[in-house]
């Protein structure tokens, strides 16, 4: 039977990280169905499969806690923002919620470490690398973003998720195992 009372630091923080990527993939899901409202199938596309990626690091997060004999706690999600008038804004909103998983993992990698849990503190570093991924990549679409709006053509963007396939880096045989399988 899991343990319920007396949670470490770090078990509470993971906790409340489960709540942060549920609210992080509700969000990208904003996203998408606003690019698919405006027709553009491949901004829409990349946020849905962001979506699902968020929903899968909230899973690994429920499994780290079952394997370590810590009963998890399914949390709803924070609100997300649905109203946008100009694509930049979209992805700068998408960059900075990055920016903000990035502090936050790094804080559980500290606590983990200040409380001498070292499976924690291995267990974040993954995150940490997926981490440095996503701020990279969101930082770069939202500079494709900002050419092509200057340019006036959205298409220049969609054009470029097709051909470079940004954040589809397939399986990695190094990620935690995800609660249910992933998805």
């Amino acid at each position: 039977m899991a343990k319920t009372g007396n949670l470490s630091k770090f078990h509470s923080m993971l906790q409340e990280q489960v709540r942060h990527e549920f609210t992080a993939s509700q969000q990208y899901v904003a996203l998408a169905v606003w690019f698919d409202g405006q027709d553009l199938p491949q901004l829409a596309k990349h946020f849905y499969r962001q979506s699902l990626e968020e929903r899968n690091h909230a899973m690994m997060i429920v499994q780290y806690l079952l394997d370590n004999d810590v009963a998890p706690t399914i949390p709803g999600s924070d609100n997300v923002q649905n109203s946008f008038s100009e694509p930049v804004d979209l992805i700068s909103l998408a960059l900075q919620q990055e920016k903000n998983v990035t502090d936050e993992v790094i804080n559980l990698a500290k606590i983990a470490r200040d409380e001498d849990d070292y499976k924690g503190e291995q267990f974040m570093q993954w995150f940490l690398k997926e981490q440095v991924e996503e701020v990279a990549q969101m930082t770069t679409l939202l500079n494709v973003v900002r050419r092509a709006t200057a340019s006036g053509n959205l298409f220049d963007v969609e054009n470029y998720l097709a051909r470079e396939s940004v954040g589809d880096t397939g399986s990695d045989p190094l990620a935690p195992r995800t609660a249910g399988g992933k998805v």
